[in-house]
């Protein structure tokens, strides 16, 4: 095997990637995900995802950011302490939006509002911590990509039946779902509606980029959603990276920045990601977030 530095692992449900060093290059690797500590044979799956990254390479340290280790305390323990046995390295463990924090923000204090397909906050202060939102797509997630494209479906739906002003979002939902397929057909056959619902939000931002008065009362009520959430988890930090793929959006970033402003917050460029926080983390770089962390080896 070939000796390393740190290896920094950024483990979601979708994806599992890997920031190593081979040879002396940097090296980047993904493999599939796994569906959270939390989930029956979380631990499992989640070595499932992690050890074939790791196969050639003898790490001097091994840095995790793991979905749902947050309330998966347990789960976070033994992962690290089956990795640390298998890879014969120190394993920091903690959850992958605590990793993506410590990256984006340099592991200094602050809120890290992510903003993608769903949506949450994580505020770190000296003393405190708190997370907002991120309770999934029937109950929360609001302001998130699936929450635009929900919204955007509504607003072609109230058109429809004189509810609402005409919009151009309802050319647009034809063009995406096939002008004689049923929006309620559309959403009742997909395995994962809030993902399905995301697909359509690029297209309400880009809509209100143009002046349609349906997008625009969109996604301006999506700035006010996040900024409401961002403020709630904000514990009296006024820095707030953003994060998540609804923010590389210009009109939409610009629009979430300006409601953060009218709230006292600042929004600021991340400085890192997750992979970042992670070899921070393994490192001993993040003081702040050694509270979420759990060690072994």
């Amino acid at each position: 095997m070939t000796s390393s530095g740190t290896a920094a692992i950024d483990l979601g449900k979708s994806l599992c990637r890997a920031r190593l060093t081979v040879d002396g290059a940097a090296v980047r690797r993904e493999g599939g995900g796994a569906p959270g500590l939390a989930a029956r044979d979380g631990v499992a799956l989640a070595l499932e995802a992690i050890l074939p990254l790791l196969a050639d390479v003898r790490p001097e340290r091994i840095g995790v950011g793991a979905a749902g280790a947050l309330y998966a305390e347990a789960e976070a323990d033994a992962l690290a302490r089956a990795l640390a046995d298998d890879r014969g390295a120190p394993v920091a463990v903690t959850s992958d939006v605590v990793t993506a924090h410590a990256g984006a923000l340099g592991g200094e204090a602050g809120v890290l509002l992510i903003a993608g397909t769903g949506a949450v906050a994580l505020g770190i202060t000296a003393d405190a911590h708190r997370s907002v939102d991120g309770w999934g797509p029937d109950l929360g997630d609001l302001g998130s990509g699936s929450w635009v494209g929900r919204e955007g479906v509504r607003a072609v739906l109230r058109a429809r039946d004189g509810l609402g002003p005409a919009t151009v979002l309802s050319d647009e939902l034809g063009a995406l779902i096939g002008d004689g397929t049923s929006p309620i057909a559309w959403v009742g056959a997909a395995a994962a509606p809030a993902r399905l619902l995301a697909t359509f939000a690029p297209a309400v931002l880009a809509a209100a980029d143009h002046g349609d008065a349906a997008a625009l009362g969109i996604r301006d009520e999506a700035a006010r959603l996040l900024a409401e959430t961002a403020l709630a988890a904000s514990g009296g930090s006024a820095v707030v990276a953003l994060h998540g793929g609804l923010t590389s959006h210009d009109g939409f970033r610009g629009a979430v920045s300006s409601a953060l402003e009218t709230r006292g917050l600042e929004a600021v460029p991340a400085r890192g990601d997750a992979l970042d926080g992670a070899a921070m983390i393994a490192e001993g770089r993040a003081p702040l977030h050694e509270r979420f962390v759990h060690r072994a080896g």
